[in-house]
């Protein structure tokens, strides 16, 4: 047990610079909300909705997160500040970061499975603060949610969301990525959001270019029916 803790604060540590000891960590909203949690979920599981509830109201009186009793959650969860609100059929892996006023809300799962109305985010995920994942969807390992993003598509594995909505960046993850990415999106002039409008653009272009490319080598093919010849041989007779 209390190896288990050290190890859960040290992975803390690793993730935020602030800190100068395991005791400070011990003070942090984010670990008093995920001990509450760990007790609610117990009791949820249990069939004991009402006391689950009551211990999940007085954590999000002590800590300002509010983590519903029926969330799954892996190891190593780590809420940095607080204002956060999780689901009741969210599902969240091991080694995964919330930044403040996160939301993993829920809509209605027409299009997602029976009763799960919330997301799965796995392991190694990190969401930047104000950032809403919203649905039954999947955020895949590693992937980072920036800042204010308002997720409501699948993530792929190692992608960086950023916008409203969301739309991975142009750059794939592996490139840059670290261990760990402070607020799940890296600071650098290469991800302006005016440069990634000129990227795009460049995309279409190249796209169309190619295609323009494969129409005229396909209209060059043996064979290929000349939709000009009928009016130069009506030009010859004339």
């Amino acid at each position: 047990m209390v190896r288990s803790l050290i190890a859960y604060l040290d992975s803390v540590k690793s993730r935020d610079p602030a800190p100068r000891s395991r005791a400070e960590i011990l003070l942090y909203p984010g670990v008093w909300s995920l001990a509450f949690h760990r007790v609610a979920h117990r009791l949820y599981r249990a069939n004991l909705f009402f006391f689950a509830r009551a211990i999940n109201h007085l954590a999000r009186f002590l800590t300002g997160n509010d983590i519903h009793p029926g969330a799954q959650i892996g190891k190593r969860f780590f809420i940095d500040h607080g204002f956060t609100v999780i689901g009741e059929t969210a599902v969240i892996g091991d080694d995964v970061t919330l930044y403040q006023n996160v939301t993993l809300g829920g809509t209605d799962p027409a299009n997602g499975i029976a009763g799960k109305r919330h997301p799965t985010l796995q392991d190694g995920v990190i969401v930047g603060s104000g950032a809403q994942v919203l649905g039954p969807i999947q955020v895949g390992a590693r992937a980072r949610v920036g800042a204010n993003a308002v997720v409501t598509k699948d993530v792929a594995e190692g992608a960086t969301m950023v916008g409203i909505p969301a739309r991975a960046m142009l750059v794939d993850v592996t490139a840059y990525q670290r261990d760990f990415v402070p607020y799940g999106t890296p600071c650098s002039d290469c991800f302006d959001p005016e440069k990634q409008k000129l990227e795009l653009l460049q995309c279409e272009v190249e796209q169309l270019q190619k295609r323009l490319a494969e129409l005229m080598a396909e209209r060059q093919r043996p064979g290929f029916p000349d939709d000009d010849a009928p009016l130069f041989r009506e030009r010859g007779r004339a």
